[in-house]
């Protein structure tokens, strides 16, 4: 593992409320996507979304963050984040169906 390896984490969100059909999992990957990060976001039968994001500790903690308000049309009722270790998630950030 090289130094630069170290500061890459990987986190597994699940987020609830009103987070399906209000464009929350395009506008995580954009998110995502602008921060760098690997990873995917889908939605879950029980109508909570699943995050996985993987990359610099910075920006996933930032992801982490932007996930607690999500877009506009969203109202986030909770977070549940998981730190797992890296896997080597390969990019660009995906939205699962």
């Amino acid at each position: 593992m090289s130094c630069g390896d170290r500061s890459r984490v990987r986190a597994r969100l699940r987020v609830t409320g009103l987070v399906q059909g209000v464009f929350y999992r395009q506008s995580t990957a954009t998110e995502a996507g602008r921060l760098g990060l690997a990873g995917s976001v889908r939605n879950l039968s029980d109508g909570s979304v699943e995050v996985v994001a993987e990359g610099a500790r910075a920006a996933v903690e930032g992801l982490v963050a932007w996930c607690r308000r999500g877009p506009p049309s969203a109202r986030v009722a909770s977070v549940e984040v998981e730190w797992e270790a890296p896997t080597g998630e390969p990019g660009p950030f995906a939205v699962r169906h």
